[in-house]
């Protein structure tokens, strides 16, 4: 069946819209667009009402009105489905390095040059590649927030380490070098946040490094468990406890694992938010836990 064409004026209740084109086109008058149906994102952008102003939502108002952008940086985690900008933070784009400086409030507009292969689209917004993204992330944030933002788009399936690396080794100019100090440290590993904080804690604690996302056999080669981190010379796991550890049924199936592991001949160390607040202390219990 022939799909319905997208009338304009249904354009007005679903996306944001240039005002002198919705008064151009007869859609709305001037009065009407002053009403409260609608809301001003951006000089001459609106947005109805009714539409949840999400960050991506003023992204794509900011293509709207900069429709030479390509959006970026934190902007472009979001749509990446990396949550690192709030609905209310400044949107990042990137425009040609020739471009006529922009300012405009509640846009963080950089001009540089963008190769072809480091932009694309994403829900139909233009948006830099997801290995591009993790390099701006990794060029912008201080460092240890620059491994954590590299190893959640690894993690989310859209960036390539060995390409992220690659590209951060070509860049060059201002943030380059901690670009490249953060994609070497990040490993595409960790599966939350505080992991990666965890890894970077055990990297320069002078202890023997562990595994990571290690896969831990019985003495018969049976699957017994996935753990966070493993010193498996001395049978210690260490795991992240985060708060989805307390989800309903969860409590039994972290004992049962527990038990096993237990049964496998492994000790567990389990570190929570509050441990990562007191470096040493947790330092401090993993070394007794490795004798």
């Amino acid at each position: 069946m022939p799909r319905t064409p997208v009338q304009p004026a249904d354009l007005l209740t679903a996306e944001p819209f240039l005002g002198w084109w919705a008064v151009d086109e007869g859609l709305l008058t001037p009065d009407q667009l002053r009403s409260s149906a609608w809301r001003r994102l951006f000089r001459g952008v609106y947005l109805h009402r009714d539409i949840a102003l999400t960050h991506e939502v003023r992204a794509r108002a900011a293509c709207v009105l900069l429709p030479f952008a390509v959006v970026s940086g934190r902007s472009a985690a979001v749509l990446w489905g990396v949550d690192l900008a709030a609905a209310d933070d400044d949107v990042e784009v990137t425009v040609p390095a020739g471009a006529h400086p922009t300012r405009v409030s509640g846009l963080r507009v950089r001009r540089a040059v963008l190769q072809r292969a480091d932009r694309t689209c994403r829900r139909g917004v233009p948006v830099t590649s997801p290995e591009a993204t993790a390099v701006r992330l990794a060029g912008l944030l201080p460092l240890d927030a620059a491994v954590v933002a590299v190893d959640r788009m690894v993690d989310a399936g859209h960036a390539d380490l060995t390409r992220v690396r690659a590209l951060a080794a070509a860049a060059r100019g201002r943030g380059s070098a901690r670009a490249r100090a953060a994609c070497a440290l990040a490993d595409g590993l960790a599966q939350s946040p505080p992991e990666t904080r965890v890894r970077l804690l055990l990297h320069r604690s002078g202890l023997p490094a562990p595994t990571a996302q290690y896969r831990v056999l019985d003495d018969r080669g049976r699957f017994v468990a996935r753990v966070d981190f493993a010193w498996p010379e001395r049978k210690v796991a260490l795991e992240y406890d985060g708060l989805w550890h307390a989800e309903r049924g969860q409590f039994a199936r972290d004992r049962q694992r527990l038990n096993a592991l237990r049964e496998a001949g492994w000790s567990v160390v389990f570190v929570t938010a509050a441990d990562l607040r007191d470096p040493a202390a947790l330092l401090a219990r993993i070394v007794r836990a490795l004798g």
